[in-house]
């Protein structure tokens, strides 16, 4: 679960680490496609590899979701981040990011 890593001014109330939202279900890594565009979100790119039964093949699949970006947190497109399920916060937001696992560039 997050923790924290460092003391940086935080006062969002659905902050995982300074604030008051916990992470319940699904978590998993994705990687960050967009940041900026929205207040406080970001747009994450997941892979999965998916079973077609008919055919007795697999298949990669994309899926694209929006997730909540609390202010400590720090990231730019191409990094590869956690990302945790939690309460809706918003019509298309329901997963929160929590940690940065890879820097984009490293």
């Amino acid at each position: 679960m997050p923790t924290k890593t460092k003391e940086v001014e935080c006062n969002d109330p659905n902050c995982p680490i300074h604030g008051n939202i916990k992470i319940r279900g699904n978590i998993f890594r994705a990687k960050v496609v967009s940041v900026g565009k929205m207040n406080r979100s970001a747009v994450v790119e997941r892979e999965f590899i998916k079973k077609i039964k008919k055919y007795e093949r697999l298949a990669r699949e994309r899926s694209r979701m929006t997730v909540h970006l609390p202010d400590c947190i720090n990231v730019k497109p191409g990094d590869i981040v956690l990302v945790g399920e939690t309460r809706k916060i918003s019509k298309t937001k329901s997963f929160v990011i929590f940690d940065v696992v890879k820097r984009a560039g490293e």
